[in-house]
């Protein structure tokens, strides 16, 4: 079995802010460009059996600036339906909401295509990717690359481990990163977190 390779993707002007983006399409910024182009070498050095990408626009452009090709849109890997906090940042909720942290409260529900989702729902999608995560390493025998979005890859990697989903919030992840989860003595562990070339 090979290793997961998780991508952020790069910068956009919301991640920028802090405004929460789960629906809203936005595009990279020329920086986020940048952060992503420089993932290229190391995703080179690696064999690389199958990746998937999120369908957003800022994941699908990163995966194509670090040089994946064949790549398979996977909406599982969409990031977290912040429902009523689309585009809306931590500090602002927070006039409302003393003490509001996603990975435990969860967010306001939203309009009727974007309800929202609880950090459990969020970590059961998360399951179902992993599952297909596991068929793919073992069909390929080699790595696996998702290229997706910070909250969602943060959920995936506390489920990978065995944590609850609220654990993601252990993982802070910067954009234009590259992380990678593999095994120990045949237990999940993290191998590598937040890599940029020369980090």
């Amino acid at each position: 079995m090979g290793d997961l390779f998780l991508v952020r993707h790069g910068e956009t002007e919301w991640s920028r802010s802090g405004r929460h983006t789960g629906s809203t399409d936005v595009p990279l910024t020329e920086h986020g460009r940048d952060e992503a182009r420089r993932l290229e070498p190391l995703i080179r050095s690696h064999r690389i059996g199958a990746a998937f990408v999120s369908p957003a626009q800022r994941a699908r452009e990163t995966a194509e600036l670090i040089g994946l090709h064949d790549v398979q849109v996977d909406a599982g890997l969409r990031e977290w339906d912040y429902g009523g906090y689309e585009g809306v940042t931590t500090p602002e909720i927070q006039r409302t909401r003393p003490g509001w942290f996603l990975f435990t409260d969860g967010v306001a529900p939203g309009p009727a295509d974007h309800p929202g989702e609880t950090p459990e729902q969020v970590g059961e999608r998360a399951d179902r990717v992993l599952a297909q995560v596991d068929a793919a390493q073992a069909a390929a025998e080699a790595d696996v690359v998702l290229v997706a979005h910070g909250h969602f890859l943060r959920v995936l990697t506390a489920r990978r481990l065995g944590l609850p989903a609220s654990a993601g919030a252990l993982f802070q992840l910067a954009t234009g990163t590259l992380c990678r989860l593999g095994t120990e003595h045949g237990r999940p562990v993290i191998a590598a977190w937040n890599v940029r070339p020369g980090s």
